[in-house]
């Protein structure tokens, strides 16, 4: 009986030997909030061990006054991102219409040196306001 319970535990600890280390865990910062064309931006890094995704976020500033029916607004966004004193991590522009749900402009990122900074800015502009970009500066901490 001891040796079938010696064995059975000597199986479990390999069991847990093989198992291979959990996956890195995604972190998300964001800077700070700002107004742009009558809305709500900011600029966040999801930061997954050494891999950096930036993305925008655009939203409304705060809840439409009842019974108001919201236009679409054409806007103009621009997405960019760099390793300070290095790289770009590159840049998105282009148009997006925003209706009255929360949108994400992606499509910036890569590898970032551990111990770097990112810089990330984030901005949006329509007739007739102009873009006040919004930014994020993060250490990255492998």
């Amino acid at each position: 009986m001891f040796r079938k319970l010696l064995v059975a535990a000597g199986a479990a600890g390999l069991a847990l030997a093989a198992t291979p280390a959990s996956a890195a865990t995604t972190t998300v910062t964001c800077g700070y909030s700002g107004l742009q064309s009558g809305l709500q931006t900011k600029v966040c890094a999801e930061v997954t061990g050494d891999q950096v995704q930036l993305y925008g976020q655009i939203s409304l500033a705060g809840p439409p006054s009842p019974g108001t029916q919201l236009q679409p607004k054409d806007l103009i966004v621009n997405l960019a991102g760099e390793i300070v004193g290095g790289a770009s991590l590159g840049s998105v522009q282009g148009y997006r219409t925003f209706t009255a749900s929360t949108i994400q402009v992606r499509g910036v990122g890569g590898t970032v040196p551990c111990g770097a900074t990112v810089h990330a800015s984030f901005s949006v502009s329509s007739y007739p306001w102009f873009n006040t970009p919004v930014t994020l500066d993060l250490p990255i901490a492998c």
